[in-house]
Formats: structure tokens, C-alpha cells, sequence
């Protein structure tokens, strides 16, 4: 009994024991994730409607018109509406069928049966793009949405986030209420972006076709359709094989949305893009609103602008306020291209005489004015001479490379000497020479940049070394890079516009302002992003004050280069330069390639270049009756801006000391006045110098070893060596007359053949 008892009590105790739990977690789980879905759609939902009461108004108005970009001067006046042809605006029941289907097929597919924004397509979208597939289709905006975009938002890739991506969707909703589809895709057609500056479908079937839209044959339309994805590339005109490649993606599309047959797909595949394509005297008379003569340069250089700052102009519809002088641009144009205030050598329209100008504020770095070339109206966003950077400044760059540095890095005064002597390129067996292959002896560092002598300026260079002359320079935006030539102390490829933005400097006491054009950009959603260029200081004021002091005689000394430059009455400072043939040329003696005149006042900095595109022909090259033409366009258009700017001399800083010498009054920075040993110093230069950079920028200031020095004559041409540089080992090659562009090269001098610069 007893073990029966002991039995059943422990089977009564198994029975009464509690049983462990059954595990849930999986439950538990799966409605984890039901609630942080929840969750996250409410929160999504909520983020929807918060973006949502921000979003900008849109109206008919905005839904119709074209989205071209407004341009505006620096008075706030419209100069410019990119895309501003005769739209040809086609009203809905004029559009063809064939085209409102290919439109939606190739862009929208549920076009008809969503409200605004395609749940489905957004959600296929998304599988698409992990395919790769879909028919161009990935995404998942529809022509609503689109429409939308075009209309109130920015373009720009930066702009393209989860808030805008929202207020599009709300939009897209609200225009589907009060807007048919009918009108929704009449204002898509009529409005997206169809390359050259032309806006709407219609418009363009008469510029790609030379017809109206219900002219156009399956393949034209089919390939219209197609074209708003990338207009540029998928232009039958310049891309037929892009072109192509898109029309028969869009007729695949149609085949494939049942709104054409195999037949109809396969006989306009077959079509060639090119059949029928319209004249270019059509085309041209189309976009014929659209040419902005008299600011062609300066709009071409704003569009650029806004392309490298990630805006489309030609989809984005801004409005941007740009740093244009309206009045002063029209002068410089009329300087240009017309015989009022220049007298232009007879030319002709295949090699004409040519400059390029650039005017900027000398206080800001804003661009007010610029002119690319003469007499090239036929021509929308032609070559601009005012930024190419493929011709030599000639010795306009000596301020720049040599004395600048020499002041700013050795202290040395006005009245420094320097040698004009017989003298070779270091580390080379190439002389360098002047106009009149001759050397004058023994001048001060003002006499030899008023009369512009090459040995000196190249002798300098030297003396300061290379790589700080170079950091000197690119502070004033010139761009070097490596090792630079000895050669660029005469002249380096650089445009107007680097040597204006450059002297700019000098004028406003050793400030410098990357020149720019655009102040203000407003996108479609009004949003305002403003632009300045943030000045940095990168001379003493010294070094800016004695500069222009020189700089000032070559323009009012009898013995200076620039006298056909000099206004009455008018504070100013500039300098000529002039890049003569290499020997071997078979040019006349006085040819020049190029012809230079950079000044300034306290107001503005202007530059201009003169020359020919084609100097190696027999009459492409500059003479002595045209020498002078950029110093002219010079005055002519400084004359223009000082009469609408005050006028007044730069104050002498306290850093600038000054001591009478040969009965000149000559500068020198306080605190390094130099003894007569001092500045004379160097003047027993040999014929060639072999003194290493860092040896020679590791001279004290107050103990400089330079060239020796004497007067010299008045001609600012400089000779250097051939326009080709040759480089070997441990060699560098340059050259005054074509000076390659600023690249790096090696440590010393062994140029070719010689040529004269000025």
C-alpha cells in the first residue's frame, strides 16, 4: 500500500506541475513588423502631408507656358529668354493621335487610369530598376508629375529629394482635379524642352521637319515623343544614330501598349530619322528670335555658369540676375563692329581681324562687359577670344610673373637695377632677345617695365624664383601648374579675362576677385541662392601701389609703350604686349601674332587682345598699321566707362616710401630703402645666369643679387625663343611668341629657335 501510495502521489504531483509556455515568437515577430509598418506608413503618411502644405502654387499660367530661362542685367532688365522663338503652341484637338499615344506609351502608360501619381508604376518602377529593364520606364513619375516638374520645380540633381519628389505627388493630385487629362497632356507637349532653344512639339516639327505636327509621318512622331528624355543627344540633325536607337524605342512602346501594329512599328523603324529633315534656312528662321547679338559672349559664359553649377537652363526656367552693364556692353559691341570709334583693317569673313575684351569692376570681380569677336552676327554662341586661353598675353604677364613677386617677395623698390644685356634662358644655350635685338645696359626695374625689355623681365623672374613667382601669379587666377617656363615672364597662354580679373587687383590695392557673371539664380519655386566672389588678399598694399605707379608711366611717359591709350584727365595704369613670329616664320619683320592693351582705373579693368584665327596665313598676321588697334578699343571703351564713374588718383599707402633718383620720383616699401650698392647690385650679369631658383629666392631682401641695369629703349617688343617648347632631361623649353599653355614642365632652359615678343 504504501508504495501504491507513494506512486500515486507522485503521479498526482506530475499532474498538478504547471507546463511550460508555448513559444510565441514567431507571432511575436511577424506582428513586430506589422506594427513598425504601421508605424512607418503613418509616419509616412504624416512627413507626406507635412512636405505637403509647403508646396508652391501652381496655375494654368505656369502649366502653359514655356519654361525657358530669364536673364536679367545687373539693373534687373530682361536681356534674355532662352527659348523666346515663336512657339507654336498646339492646342488638343489639333494634336495627333498618333502623338498623344506615343507620348503616353513611351512616358506614362497609366496615364488614363491614375489620379496624378501611379501607386503601381512607382511600385514596378522600383522592380524595374533592380531588373534593369522596363523599357526606359524605371521611373516612377507620371506625366502629371512631369508636368508639374517642368512647371514649379528645379531641375537640378541636388534639388531632387524626398520633399520635392512629395510636393510633385500633391501637386500632380490637386492639377488632376481640376484639369482634364485632355489638358494635362496638351500642356506636356506644349511645353518640355526640345534642344536648340526650342520649346513644345510643335514647334519643333517645323524646326526638325519643316511641318506641322499633323504632317508628320509614324517614325517623325514616334521620335518627337522620344526626345524630351535627352534632346541634345537624341537631334536627328547632329545624333541620327542616337536618334534612331530612341525613335524605336518609342515604337516598340506603342507596339507594345496596342496602339500600333507590327506592321506600322516595322515600316517606320525602317524610315530613316534623316528622310525629310527641314532646310537649315528653315531652322534658322525659327530660332532667328532667339540670337542675342549684342551680348552673345556674355550669355554663352552665364549659360556655362549655370550648367557647371548644376542647373539646366534650357528646362529649369530660372531667373538670373547677372553682373551685365546693359549701356557699357552695348558700347563695347559697337567698338567692335563698327567704324565709329576704330578704324579696322579691311579683312575677311575667313580670316578676320579678331579680339576679345573683358571689363571687370575692380572692387567686386563682377564681369561687366565682354565682347568675344567682330563682325560675327551670323553666328549664336560663336568663339569667345575673351576667354580662350590658347594665345600668348605677351607682356602684359610681366607685372603679373615678375615685378609683382620681385616687390612683394624681395622688397625691391622702383628704382632696383636690372640688366639688360646679352643673356640666355638658364640652363639652355638659347638667347632671349627684344623688337631690335639689342640690349641697352644697365635701367631700373621701372625704366625696364615702362620700355617693356624682355632680358630684364626674365632676369627677374630668375631672381625671385620660379615657384614663388608662379604662387604670386595664380593667386591673380592665372592657373599654373609644375615647374613653370622661364619663358612665361614674357607671356603665357591666358586669356583677357584672367589678366583683367588680375589687374583688378592692382587697381583696388592687392585684392583679388575671381571675376564672375551671375549675382542671383531664383528657381521656378522661388527659391533665391545669391553669388559673390569672396575677395582674398594676396599682395601687401605696397606691392600693388608700386606696381600701378609704374605702370601709370607706361601709359603717360614719353618713353612708355601704351601713350596711344592715354585719356586726359583720367588716373589710369596699363601695360601693351605684343608676341612677334619666330624667325623661320617667312613674315615681314614687324608681324606680330598677337596684340595686347590691359589697364586700369580704381573702377574698372579692362583687357583686350587683337589678332587673326588663323595667324599662319599669308595675310593673317598683325603690322604696323594695326598694332595699336587694342590700345584704341582700350581707350574708346575706358573713355565710355569714366564718363559714368568717378575719377580720382590711388593714395600712396604708408608702407610706400619715396626718394628722388636721377630727378624721378622713385618708390621704395619702409623699412627696405636699398643703398646705392644694393640697388645696383647684380649689375656685372654675365651673359648667361646659372643661379638655381632656390638660390636665388633665398636672397634677403635687403640684400638682392639681380641683373645689372641701364636705360633702355621705348619699344615694348620682346624677343624669346620659337613658339614650340622642346623639353629634354632635367630641361625646360619656352617660348614667348606661342607660349603653350600653362603646363608643367621641367627645371631648366633649352629653348628653340628665337622669335620677338613684345
Amino acid at each position: 500500500m504504501a508504495g501504491n501510495n507513494d506512486q500515486h502521489s507522485r503521479v498526482a504531483r506530475n499532474r498538478t506541475q504547471p507546463k511550460p509556455p508555448k513559444k510565441h515568437w514567431f507571432r511575436r515577430i511577424i506582428l513586430t513588423i506589422i506594427a513598425l509598418i504601421v508605424i512607418g506608413g503613418l509616419a509616412g503618411v504624416g512627413l507626406f502631408f507635412y512636405y505637403a502644405q509647403s508646396s508652391p502654387k501652381i496655375t494654368e499660367s505656369n502649366l502653359k507656358s514655356e519654361n525657358a530661362t530669364r536673364i536679367y542685367d545687373a539693373n534687373d532688365k530682361l536681356v534674355a529668354n532662352l527659348g523666346a522663338s515663336n512657339r507654336d503652341y498646339v492646342s488638343s484637338n489639333h494634336i495627333p493621335t498618333a502623338l498623344k499615344s506615343a507620348v503616353v506609351s513611351i512616358e506614362d502608360r497609366r496615364f488614363y487610369q491614375h489620379k496624378g501619381v501611379d501607386y503601381y508604376r512607382i511600385l514596378g518602377a522600383a522592380l524595374g530598376n533592380l531588373k534593369g529593364s522596363s523599357l526606359g520606364m524605371q521611373g516612377g513619375s507620371t506625366l502629371t508629375m512631369q508636368l508639374v516638374k517642368l512647371s514649379v520645380f528645379s531641375t537640378k540633381d541636388s534639388d531632387r529629394n524626398l520633399k520635392v519628389k512629395a510636393q510633385e505627388a500633391w501637386l500632380a493630385l490637386n492639377v488632376e482635379k481640376h484639369f482634364s487629362k485632355s489638358q494635362i497632356l496638351e500642356y506636356y507637349i506644349n511645353k518640355v524642352y526640345m534642344g536648340n532653344g526650342i520649346y513644345g512639339m510643335g514647334t519643333a516639327s517645323h524646326y526638325y521637319y519643316g511641318k506641322s505636327l499633323d504632317k508628320l509621318s509614324l517614325s517623325q512622331v514616334a521620335l518627337l515623343a522620344g526626345m524630351p528624355q535627352s534632346p541634345t543627344y537624341y537631334d536627328p540633325i547632329q545624333y541620327p544614330k542616337y536618334a534612331t536607337s530612341r525613335r524605336n524605342l518609342v515604337l516598340q512602346a506603342m507596339y507594345d501598349n496596342k496602339v500600333i501594329t507590327k506592321q506600322q512599328e516595322t515600316d517606320a523603324i525602317n524610315e530613316d530619322v534623316k528622310t525629310d529633315l527641314a532646310s537649315t534656312s528653315e531652322r534658322t528662321s525659327i530660332i532667328a528670335q532667339q540670337k542675342h547679338t549684342v551680348i552673345d559672349a556674355y550669355l554663352k559664359e552665364v549659360i556655362t555658369d549655370l550648367k557647371s553649377k548644376g542647373y539646366d537652363p534650357y528646362k529649369d526656367g530660372l531667373k538670373v540676375y547677372t553682373n551685365l552693364n546693359s549701356n557699357a556692353q552695348q558700347r563695347l559691341y559697337d567698338i567692335a563692329n563698327t567704324d565709329k570709334y576704330v578704324s579696322y583693317p579691311n579683312d575677311t569673313a575667313e580670316n578676320r581681324f579678331q579680339l576679345g575684351v573683358s571689363v571687370v569692376d575692380s572692387y567686386t570681380g563682377k564681369v561687366s562687359a565682354m565682347v568675344g569677336a567682330r563682325k560675327n552676327d551670323n553666328v549664336t554662341f560663336g568663339t569667345n577670344h575673351a576667354v580662350q586661353q590658347d594665345r600668348s598675353n605677351a607682356s602684359t604677364m610681366k607685372p603679373i610673373l615678375d615685378y609683382g613677386p620681385a616687390i612683394e617677395y624681395k622688397s625691391w623698390p622702383t628704382y632696383k637695377t636690372v640688366a639688360d644685356t646679352k643673356y640666355k634662358y638658364p640652363g639652355s644655350n638659347t638667347e632671349v632677345h627684344d623688337f631690335d635685338n639689342n640690349t641697352l645696359g644697365n635701367m631700373t626695374m621701372r625704366q625696364a617695365l615702362v620700355q617693356s625689355r624682355n632680358i630684364p623681365a626674365v632676369k627677374t623672374l630668375q631672381q625671385v624664383g620660379r615657384a614663388k613667382a608662379a604662387a604670386f601669379a595664380n593667386d591673380l587666377g592665372m592657373g599654373f601648374t609644375g615647374t613653370i617656363p622661364y619663358a612665361y615672364a614674357i607671356g603665357a597662354n591666358v586669356s583677357s579675362l584672367q589678366v583683367a580679373g588680375a589687374y583688378a587687383a592692382f587697381a583696388n590695392g592687392g585684392t583679388y576677385h575671381k571675376p564672375y557673371y551671375i549675382n542671383k539664380i531664383v528657381t521656378q519655386d522661388n527659391r533665391t541662392t545669391n553669388y559673390s566672389s569672396n575677395g582674398k588678399r594676396v599682395m601687401k598694399k605696397s606691392t600693388a601701389y608700386m606696381v600701378t605707379d609704374m605702370l601709370k608711366d607706361v601709359i603717360n611717359s614719353s618713353t612708355g609703350t601704351a601713350q596711344t591709350a592715354k585719356i586726359s584727365g583720367v588716373y589710369q595704369a596699363g601695360k601693351t604686349g605684343t608676341d612677334n613670329y619666330p624667325k623661320d616664320a617667312n613674315k615681314p619683320a614687324n608681324a606680330e601674332i598677337d596684340s595686347w592693351m590691359a589697364g586700369y582705373t580704381k573702377n574698372y579693368s579692362v583687357a583686350v587682345w587683337t589678332g587673326y584665327d588663323k595667324p599662319g596665313e599669308a595675310d593673317g598676321y598683325i603690322d604696323s598699321s594695326t598694332s595699336k588697334i587694342s590700345q584704341v578699343i582700350y581707350r574708346e571703351m575706358m573713355t565710355y566707362l569714366q564718363e559714368h564713374s568717378p575719377n580720382s588718383d590711388w593714395t600712396k599707402p604708408s608702407s610706400v616710401g619715396t626718394v628722388k633718383k636721377n630727378g624721378i620720383e622713385e618708390l621704395y616699401v619702409v623699412g627696405h630703402i636699398f643703398s646705392a650698392s644694393e640697388a645696383n647690385s647684380g649689375t656685372s650679369a654675365a651673359s648667361s645666369s646659372s643661379s638655381s631658383d632656390s638660390a636665388s629666392s633665398s636672397s634677403s631682401s635687403s640684400s638682392d643679387s639681380s641683373s645689372s641695369s641701364s636705360d633702355s629703349s621705348s619699344s615694348d617688343s620682346s624677343s624669346s625663343s620659337s613658339s614650340s617648347e622642346s623639353s629634354s632631361s632635367s630641361s625646360e623649353s619656352s617660348s614667348s611668341s606661342e607660349s603653350s599653355a600653362p603646363a608643367a614642365s621641367s627645371s631648366t632652359e633649352q629653348p628653340a629657335d628665337n622669335n620677338q615678343n613684345q
